[in-house]
């Protein structure tokens, strides 16, 4: 490999591990988790309040439960095609600086 090869390979590198990296700042939404459990095929479902309103989650979980409480997210995904239908994901950021995304898939008084 020439050095321009190099240098193209470690500058890609370097983007990929800049941008993997969450901005803590940007998770601005409180999330209480107070369910969780592991469905067919280790989808993970959760119950958790936002804002005073409850909500279903469900995310892959890999298999494994995660701990009840408090969670920094973000919204990453709101659709709203009308006044009566929505589509919303919520991504969490662990203390560990990992991020992973949840859909809410219900809702309750």
């Amino acid at each position: 490999m020439n050095k321009i090869g190099i240098a193209i390979l470690l500058l890609v590198s370097t983007f990929a591990w800049a941008r993997s990296i969450p901005n803590p700042d940007d998770y601005t939404i409180h999330v209480l988790v107070t369910r969780s459990r592991v469905a067919e095929h280790g989808i993970q479902k959760l119950n958790v309040l936002i804002d005073g309103k409850k909500y279903e989650l469900e995310g892959s979980g890999r298999g494994a439960l995660l701990s009840l409480g408090d969670y920094q997210a973000k919204r990453v995904h709101d659709d709203h095609k009308n006044t009566y239908e929505s589509s919303q994901a919520y991504e969490f950021l662990f203390p560990d600086k990992k991020v992973r995304r949840f859909w809410v898939t219900g809702q309750t008084e």
